[in-house]
């Protein structure tokens, strides 16, 4: 029996013949429709909803709190990552991604519906946990449901769904926020939610459903990694408000965060991850590095715009924009069959590209160097960002053994996470300790056009030595090969 064989007969479900095509073939349209259609939703919520925050939180009179809207999503969604890998180890993917979708649309309607900033906060927790359960039970049934010839198509397919959101977005939300309010923002997506999950779930229960052994008993939940992932994710909680109180006081909080971090990711992700140990080790730390690296430069790009060039918050979104399009551009080129042999040396030149783009776009900095110049540099990036992100994605299902892809996919997601939360406070860190500017200052110098609100310096601290970052993980990218697990075929 063929590799393919044998896991699909572990699920008891039949092989399709290849002529059914590719992803949307007719084995696999509905099923690849409905979840392509629930990460189109989740990416336009994610790209719109910063644009509503900062008008919902002055209208609950929540300024102090603006920081924990965002906080509280990453925190509980690093819980529930861990807990969806196990569940859907346990019992298959169905169940955490219906209570998961069912947890983040509640998690708008309260945002959406709050009258004060607590309430609000809560809303995003909420929503946080149900976006950590829905992403890593959609990495199993990608996992379970499509051959390994597939996977990289279904990869490229879930980041272009953030295409048009990523372009649309930003005005569709500024649009909504300014003639309809903030509020509809979150309260609309929840009834969009409903057609993907009516054509998706019927899918997902043929070809995805149970556990990987029907006959075996289910495994005990690991009340081990449930408590370390409770762990890492007040521990990033506390390394976050630590890191936006630099007061002599905050090294309390920054030292328990880190207390309860260290134990907790070293139970969680595979052994010798930080080590860069050849295989899954280091695909799941170059998942981190990338993320980490890119996203956190990524968030001070409009900063930088307005207040050192004088551009409006609109235009230096939009600077970011055709970033969706490279970003997929780059997903398409790994998933093509024909490149397969050459994935991991595509993920190294996707990271040199990656460090290029943070190290080129303080040059804005300087007058005299154009302002499209960050656009430019940033389509780049997104192309590297395209190369490595949805690669490492089918290089982790290639190396995990079915049983074992909730759990890996759960890591993939935590590196992923947690790099950002890690390297977002200490660049926001170091951003406050040369200068940086307060939003509040932002938005009043742009508003009265006085010029810089923050210290050039301020931001040179932060994007070369994430440059730097991203020049460790094309180092990464050299050590991603493994050895493939061996599946055991279930005796008829």
């Amino acid at each position: 029996m063929s590799a393919l064989g044998a896991r699909v007969s572990q699920r008891n479900v039949p092989v399709p013949p290849e002529s059914e095509g590719g992803i949307l073939g007719s084995a696999y349209r509905v099923l690849s429709i409905g979840i392509i259609s629930v990460i189109f939703l989740i990416a336009f919520e994610a790209t719109a909803v910063g644009t509503a925050m900062p008008v919902a939180a002055r209208e609950l009179d929540g300024i102090g709190l603006y920081a924990f809207g965002f906080s509280a999503y990453f925190t509980t969604s690093l819980f529930a990552m861990v807990l969806s890998g196990q569940w859907a180890d346990r019992e298959g993917p169905l169940r955490p991604l219906t209570v998961g979708i069912a947890a983040f649309a509640a998690g708008l309607l309260l945002a959406g519906t709050a009258g004060a900033m607590w309430v609000f906060v809560i809303g995003r927790a909420v929503q946080g946990f149900g976006g950590g359960l829905v992403i890593v039970a959609l990495y199993v049934v990608v996992s379970r449901a499509y051959p390994e010839r597939l996977r990289a198509a279904i990869m490229a397919a879930f980041a272009a769904s953030w295409v048009v959101p990523s372009i649309v977005g930003p005005l569709a939300s500024g649009a909504v926020t300014e003639h309809l309010g903030w509020r509809w923002v979150f309260v609309g997506i929840p009834v969009l939610v409903v057609v993907p999950l009516v054509v998706a779930l019927p899918a997902i229960r043929r070809t995805a459903s149970g556990p990987v052994d029907p006959d075996a008993p289910p495994a005990a939940f690991d009340g081990r990694r449930i408590r370390l992932a409770l762990g890492i994710s007040v521990g990033a909680a506390l390394l976050q408000y630590a890191a936006q109180d630099l007061r002599w006081l905050s090294l309390l909080p920054a030292a328990a965060g880190a207390w309860l971090l260290v134990p907790a990711v070293r139970g969680l992700l595979p052994r010798g991850t930080y080590l860069a140990r050849r295989g899954l080790p280091s695909v799941v730390l170059l998942r981190g590095v990338a993320a980490g690296a890119f996203i956190s430069a990524e968030s001070f790009v409009p900063l930088m715009l307005v207040t050192q060039r004088g551009l409006s918050p609109t235009l230096a979104g939009f600077s970011l924009a055709a970033g969706g399009l490279t970003w997929a551009g780059g997903s398409w080129i790994q998933s093509k069959g024909r490149m397969a042999p050459y994935r991991e040396r595509l993920m190294v030149v996707g990271m040199v590209l990656v460090a290029f783009a943070i190290a080129a776009a303080p040059a804005v900095l300087i007058e005299s160097v154009p302002v499209w110049t960050v656009a430019a540099a940033w389509a780049v990036g997104c192309l590297g960002m395209g190369l490595v992100i949805a690669a490492t994605s089918v290089l982790l299902l290639e190396l995990s053994a079915p049983e074992e892809a909730g759990a890996n996919s759960a890591a993939l997601q935590i590196s992923d996470a947690l790099a950002n939360v890690v390297l977002l406070a200490a660049g926001g860190a170091a951003f406050a300790a040369l200068g940086g500017g307060a939003v509040g200052a932002v938005h009043s110098v742009a508003a009265e056009g006085a010029g810089p609100a923050s210290h050039p310096a301020a931001f040179v601290v932060v994007f070369l030595p994430m440059a730097c970052v991203a020049l460790v993980g094309a180092w990464v990218a050299t050590r991603l090969h493994g050895e493939r697990p061996e599946p055991v075929a279930v005796p008829a």
